[in-house]
């Protein structure tokens, strides 16, 4: 397989490669790839927590006194953007 990259790209993989942290193009090439799909599953399972916590607000809705749409989406989102914190911090 072949590749063509921009010449910035191909500066950065060369930097990379010159810091000795990796001994190819093509391991860098594949930790970005692995990096990427790391990022489509966290993507994957935010979302699908996400869709979770819709459901469960659509399902409670009909059972008992509804909560304000703006202050759910505000704990939504204190929620999402905390998930990141958690993460680093192990």
């Amino acid at each position: 397989m072949n590749v063509h990259l921009t010449p910035e790209l191909e500066q950065l993989v060369q930097e990379k490669v010159q810091t000795g942290r990796y001994n190819s193009a093509s391991e860098v090439v594949r930790e970005a790839l692995r990096l990427m799909e790391q990022k489509d599953q966290l993507r994957a399972l935010q979302l699908q927590c996400l869709r979770s916590r819709i459901d469960k607000g659509l399902a409670q809705a009909g059972q008992v006194e509804g909560v304000d749409g703006d202050t759910f989406m505000e704990g939504l989102i204190d929620d999402l953007d905390r998930k990141p914190e958690k993460r680093n911090a192990r």
